[in-house]
């Protein structure tokens, strides 16, 4: 099975959930998988492994700034392997127009298009806010959810929904292995006939100068 890379970058812990379970999940079906912070650590090493999955939350309607910054020094090597962007934004709830937007900005400020890409709502914890922050997305709750007790937190996400994600990139994960094998033998059969056609060349060659020295022999 594959070797599969996960990074994220969390603000209150909801996208380091999700990362979680899209690994817990992967693992489920075989595979090797690594789960990197990137609020914590950058120095990894995309290369070593055989697919990576990219995870940021939308806060202030942008992605997290180590997550852009590492997407955009990092863009050539993952998107040389089977790639996923995975993103958690309370827009997932009325639809994913207004949370695609989110992706095409981090495309056209990256200039990364992932190969599959997850969209997924994601909490509000009020009890990890600072008074405006908690006054804020009370406003914004009375007009949507209506979720406005800021005594609790609440969360959104489609956990079967991350799992059928997580089950979807591992079968495209299949396939982009098994056309990396065709591939190659394909090269390798293309090889076998160049050199059979070599050989084929070279022994005609031979006979046809041994058959001439033969023929002068005779001559004398």
């Amino acid at each position: 099975m594959a070797s599969v890379l996960v990074l994220y970058a969390t603000h209150e812990g909801q996208t380091a959930k999700v990362a979680e379970r899209l690994s817990s999940t992967l693992d489920e079906l075989g595979h090797d998988v690594a789960v990197r912070d990137l609020s914590q650590t950058t120095d990894v090493a995309v290369g070593e492994y055989d697919a990576v999955l990219v995870g940021s939350p939308v806060n202030n309607r942008k992605h997290l700034p180590e997550v852009v910054a590492f997407v955009e020094e990092n863009r050539e090597a993952i998107a040389a392997l089977p790639n996923a962007f995975f993103q958690l934004s309370l827009a997932s709830l009325w639809g994913e127009r207004e949370a695609n937007r989110f992706v095409a900005n981090l495309t056209e400020e990256t200039g990364w298009q992932p190969d599959r890409v997850g969209l997924f709502a994601g909490a509000v914890a009020y009890t990890q806010y600072d008074l405006p922050t908690r006054l804020l997305f009370k406003l914004v709750s009375a007009v949507t959810t209506g979720d406005t007790d800021t005594s609790r937190d609440y969360e959104y996400t489609d956990w079967e929904g991350v799992e059928t994600f997580a089950r979807e990139f591992a079968a495209f994960l299949a396939e982009a292995s098994e056309a990396r094998t065709a591939e190659a033998a394909g090269r390798n059969r293309t090889w076998v006939a160049v050199a059979l056609v070599l050989l084929v060349g070279g022994l005609a060659a031979a006979y046809w100068f041994a058959f001439r020295r033969l023929a002068r022999e005779s001559a004398w």
